[in-house]
């Protein structure tokens, strides 16, 4: 698993651009399991920051007390881009808590967080950016993983 700093540092255009499909709007899908193994998708905002993707969360949510029992997940751009140009960007790995008086202090915000508001640090396993190629006739299928780093593939 790798922070996201690692991964910007391995392949900075790469990263860039997978962040700023993420960072093009508000919201985004998270996938994390229920505690019977079934899936659940919940919309969620997130946050790079100091080298890292934060979640924050809602105190007693779904979403978070899944996390706490099973780490695993996977989160998705929610694509707005109906051409594809920019892309549509996802990754996955486990979600860990960061506690503490200071936890939020990272993501310097304005507002006011619940004490039992959940904030969660991404340990990242995959990510994947989909787009459509030069010319328009195929996909561009950008993918990296700490075991083997960054791959293209193009689909007609």
């Amino acid at each position: 698993m790798a922070s996201w700093g690692t991964i910007a540092t391995a392949e900075p255009k790469f990263a860039h651009a997978v962040q700023s499909v993420f960072d093009s709007h508000k919201h985004k899908v998270l996938a994390t399991l229920r505690r019977d193994g079934s899936p659940r998708l919940s919309g969620i905002e997130a946050t790079f920051a100091a080298g890292e993707l934060w979640l924050g969360m809602m105190p007693n949510s779904f979403k978070a007390h899944d996390l706490l029992r099973d780490p695993r997940m996977a989160l998705h751009s929610a694509t707005v881009d109906v051409e594809l140009l920019q892309g549509d960007a996802k990754l996955s790995g486990r979600a860990i808590e960061a506690t503490g008086p200071h936890a939020w202090d990272v993501l310097n915000l304005e507002a006011e967080i619940p004490e039992e508001s959940h904030l969660f640090r991404i340990d990242v396993s995959e990510v994947s950016l989909t787009r459509i190629g030069e010319p328009r006739d195929h996909l561009v299928i950008e993918s990296w993983s700490e075991a083997r780093g960054l791959r293209s593939v193009k689909r007609y």
